[in-house]
């Protein structure tokens, strides 16, 4: 009984953070909707919790240039457009060409599309290639090549900027041996690990779904 009852308390805990917390705008839950029903990897939506957090920080940290790494069905780049302010402006890459039709018609109905630039392509080649200094940075791409894009991110980040890495949990998975043969475990692990170590940023990692860590460069 007792894991039943943790799962219990858990979902409660969480339903009680949805209703304390700013209500998701009907259409990103239509978004989410529609990803979890036409995609294969829905969960990798951002979803209420994160959304809303990921607006506030925008809010809070008041960039002027975002740039996101992994646009997949566009619920993030819209949940931070909307803390935009007058004049600021997204540019989300995506490496998977496949998610263009779904995605693009979503970020262009949004209420924020003229922030948004998305783009379909390699953030790694074709993001420096904007000769954009940024303020902030979203990086939700290839759990691989985490180490690699963070580099790509820094060379073109504000001294003071701050960037989000998702995902830097991986459901566990960095403290479970288990999956320490996986490629996207150890490129993640890779990538915390470095983090960690690198005296040019400060950082703390947020339990928050599957781990989010807030990264400011020196």
């Amino acid at each position: 009984m007792r894991n039943v009852d943790n799962q219990s308390s858990h979902t409660s805990l969480e339903e009680y953070i949805l209703a304390h917390t700013e209500p998701e705008p009907e259409y990103l839950y239509r978004l989410w909707r529609a990803t979890n029903i036409r995609t294969i990897h829905g969960r990798m939506a951002s979803g209420h919790l994160q959304g809303r957090l990921l607006k506030m920080l925008v809010q809070m940290i008041r960039p002027q240039t975002i740039l996101e790494v992994g646009t997949f069905s566009g619920y993030s780049a819209i949940s931070m457009a909307e803390g935009l302010q007058e004049g600021g402006r997204l540019y989300t890459f995506e490496i998977n060409d496949e998610m263009e039709d779904f995605t693009r018609p979503w970020i262009e109905g949004s209420a924020v599309a003229d922030k948004i630039d998305f783009i379909i392509g390699d953030a790694l080649t074709e993001a420096p290639k904007l000769g954009i200094e940024f303020d902030m940075a979203f990086i939700d791409g290839d759990k691989r090549t985490y180490r690699e894009c963070y580099e790509m991110v820094l060379s073109i980040l504000r001294p003071g900027g701050f960037i989000l890495a998702d995902n830097t949990l991986w459901d566990g998975h960095v403290v479970d041996v288990a999956y320490n043969k996986d490629q996207q475990t150890q490129g993640i692990t890779d990538f915390n690990d470095y983090i960690a170590a690198d005296d040019r940023v400060e950082q703390v990692i947020l339990p928050l779904r599957d781990g989010l860590t807030i990264i400011r460069k020196r």
